[in-house]
């Protein structure tokens, strides 16, 4: 099958699927190489490129998949206006800036971080498949190791974690997807979590005002406690209980 003949299929298959498709899934579907699935899916790039088109094919979260044109925001928000949309509130943001940047870690480094209590925006992040177990921490009490999924690189419009933003970048994103008037519009994703009372659960002294830009500082330590002192058995096992 020569890259023109391939072109209709590769199209057809990628436009009746939602989420972002491998190229081996594609080639086993196709009944061809990979090499030439590989070939003839940067000539649809460029065909889109060129042509001009509404949609463009990008490389995401380890597939392939047709994405709309931010260009075109503005009228895909006017069509689909009044229907509800989920989006990430700030809490679940920091806690997933956290993991992104410092995986695999505990619940206890999320919170040391954060200066909060982060168990209902975990459990939320888990049930949305943006984050998941990666096994447990070697260090006292074996506590759940985080990492994200395909499904936060999905989202994010990211091929794979290297493609992270800086701190500077994170901070722009940030603010394009949080509402601009949180109180017309409610989040619908995450709640936003009540400040906590004086003497329960309250941020301690020291938490950082910026969560998120605490996270990416390079030069900052390791901040769960239960693995500062664990060195080289801060690996991954896998748990055996799951």
């Amino acid at each position: 099958m020569e890259p023109h003949e391939l072109k209709p299929i590769l199209e057809a298959l990628l436009f009746a699927s939602d989420a972002p498709v491998p190229a081996t899934l594609l080639a086993e579907a196709c009944e061809v190489d990979l090499a030439l699935v590989s070939e003839t899916l940067l000539l649809l790039v460029a065909d889109y490129e060129a042509g001009g088109r509404g949609v463009r094919l990008a490389d995401i979260a380890g597939g392939w998949q047709f994405l709309t044109r931010e260009e075109h925001a503005p009228y895909l928000g006017r069509m689909l206006r009044g229907k509800k949309k989920m989006r990430l509130s700030r809490p679940a943001l920091e806690t997933l800036a956290i993991i992104a940047y410092k995986q695999p870690v505990t619940k206890g480094g999320v919170d040391a971080i954060r200066g909060v209590d982060s168990s209902g925006v975990l459990n939320t992040l888990l049930e949305r498949e943006l984050v998941t177990i990666r096994g447990r921490s070697k260090g006292l009490g074996r506590p759940l190791l985080y990492g994200t999924t395909t499904e936060f690189l999905s989202y994010f419009g990211l091929h794979d974690l290297n493609e992270l933003p800086r701190v500077e970048e994170l901070k722009a994103i940030v603010g394009e997807r949080e509402p601009e008037n949180p109180e017309a519009e409610p989040d619908l994703f995450l709640p936003v979590t009540p400040a906590p009372a004086e003497g329960e659960g309250a941020a301690p002294a020291d938490a950082p005002d910026d969560p998120v830009e605490f996270a990416l500082a390079e030069d900052i330590a390791e901040q769960d406690p239960a693995e500062e002192t664990m060195g080289d058995e801060a690996e991954i096992h896998a748990d055996e209980t799951r």
